[in-house]
């Protein structure tokens, strides 16, 4: 009841005390000054299938060209079906066919992506909360630490059975997944899956936790959506950035473009293009590890974060915000 009241009174104004005023004007400008300030000690991001579009990985729900409009060649009884447990564990054969067409390790991260990773190494990004299951936050570096897979992740895999649960690595179900078998555990021959959420399984534990800013998400996930309501504190909105109108502040836009507008007000627009360019040339000659199978050895990723060097460098990035570090 009190966290219906909370709510009631921040979205439609009915009772309570007026919440404090956050950002000075509603707008991209308000929002980088905002996050300029000493005011501003954590972020927390919220993205799903728009930030990887420009990767080249279809979203699902676009007409034309989003993933759920061009299945046909599966033959299944409806689209949704082959990201159904109860289908899947009957019928395996069409999910892994899918899987070898969108398998991770196969696209680079974003622009968005990136610039996640620079919230991270500017000591502002407390969590990342995704609804992707490409592992592509992974590849760009953020700290599994901060990162919370909403929808799971092709990163493990388990073996189904109950009585089993054997684990198995992103090389093991690559292997069979491009040698065209239906992975098989080598414990007890029960179907293996990767540890992404399939309609009709619960979301991971680690995901009920705080929500706050949104981003390249269309939020047609009922847990995900109720996520935001149970943020306590002081309310800053969303941030979204989406294609489609939204209250507060909006870029009504493409994830990419938005991040880098973004950045240019905040003075570190060229420190993102270098960081995408060094990354993808990484990549592409093979130094940067596709598939992740240590994220410890991944570029950008600390052990431990240091909290006073990361106070250190947001508090230089305040002072002289038009300077790249």
């Amino acid at each position: 009841v009190e966290l219906l009241r909370t709510l009631l009174s921040r979205t439609l104004g009915l009772g309570g005390d007026k919440p404090e005023r956050v950002l000075d004007e509603l707008s991209l400008d308000g929002v980088s000054r905002f996050l300029r300030s000493e005011r501003c000690k954590n972020i927390i991001c919220m993205v799903g299938a728009g930030i990887s579009t420009s990767a080249g990985i279809p979203d699902f729900r676009s007409p034309g060209t989003g993933l759920y409009a061009n299945l046909q060649s599966y033959d299944l009884p409806y689209p949704e079906a082959i990201f159904e447990i109860s289908f899947f564990k009957q019928n395996p054969e069409p999910f892994f066919a899918l899987a070898r067409e969108l398998y991770p390790g196969q696209f680079k991260p974003t622009v968005c992506h990136y610039f996640m990773r620079l919230l991270q190494e500017k000591g502002l990004l407390l969590r990342c909360y995704t609804q992707n299951i490409d592992t592509l936050e992974r590849v760009a570096g953020l700290d599994p630490e901060r990162l919370v897979e909403a929808h799971g992740t092709f990163f493990t895999s388990h073996c189904l059975r109950p009585s089993c649960r054997q684990p198995y690595s992103l090389s093991w179900m690559k292997e069979r997944i491009f040698s065209s078998l239906v992975p098989k555990c080598e414990k007890c021959q029960g179907l293996v899956k990767p540890d992404i959420v399939f309609f009709g399984e619960s979301l991971p534990s680690r995901f009920f936790s705080l929500l706050q800013s949104v981003s390249g998400v269309v939020l047609e996930s009922p847990k995900v959506i109720s996520g935001p309501s149970g943020v306590l504190g002081t309310p800053l909105g969303d941030f979204e950035v989406s294609l489609f109108p939204c209250r507060d502040v909006a870029w009504l836009g493409d994830c990419d473009s938005g991040c880098l507008a973004l950045t240019e007000l905040l003075g570190w627009k060229e420190e993102l293009q270098e960081m995408v360019r060094r990354e993808h040339a990484a990549i592409d000659a093979g130094v940067g590890n596709k598939d992740q199978e240590d994220p410890k050895k991944h570029r950008g990723h600390k052990d431990k974060e240091d909290p006073k060097k990361c106070q250190e460098d947001k508090d230089k990035a305040q002072r002289d915000p038009k300077k790249p570090r």
